[in-house]
């Protein structure tokens, strides 16, 4: 009989769990601000692999790039600028007690092997339809308030979606 609370209890806390992630990535999506990253870059014979697409973008690059010294926090916060177009582009690492300027949001990252990722590193799609996406220029993401983000979808070179 204890065993059997016991293992109930271990799976109510884990649905508990997942309905949680879920109900947080919804709120994100619901109230997150529309931000487009441009891809950077990427050989075209390894972007497909299968049904979904591996994505890399030039923020990611442009972090990396800011941090000279390589012995950067692991995980922290990227300040972007949007243009008029809702395209954010890098400005600098967030530093607590740094206000945001006008027109800047945070976006959450982590260093994995000396790549900043964002999160959203994949976008997967039916089988089939890799042409349809090959024209991908921009990853539309929901970006929450702390920084937390949700990959929303791709765009063409015109910012439409695809």
């Amino acid at each position: 009989m204890m065993r059997a609370r016991v293992i109930f209890g271990g799976l109510l806390l884990v649905v508990v769990v997942l309905v949680f992630q879920v109900v947080r990535k919804e709120q994100v999506l619901a109230h997150g601000t529309s931000v487009l990253l441009e891809l950077a870059p990427v050989d075209p014979r390894s972007l497909m692999q299968g049904d979904y697409m591996v994505l890399d973008y030039a923020v990611s690059r442009e972090a990396r790039l800011a941090d000279d010294s390589g012995s950067g926090p692991k995980e922290g916060r990227l300040v972007l600028q949007l243009d008029e177009n809702g395209v954010g582009r890098f400005v600098r690492h967030d530093a607590p007690g740094t206000p945001l300027a006008p027109g800047e949001l945070l976006l959450r990252y982590k260093v994995r092997g000396h790549r900043v990722r964002l999160g959203a590193e994949s976008f997967f799609f039916q089988e089939g339809h890799a042409e349809r996406y090959e024209q991908a220029k921009y990853g539309e993401l929901r970006v929450a308030g702390d920084g937390s983000s949700v990959l929303v979808g791709l765009r063409d070179a015109g910012r439409q979606p695809l």
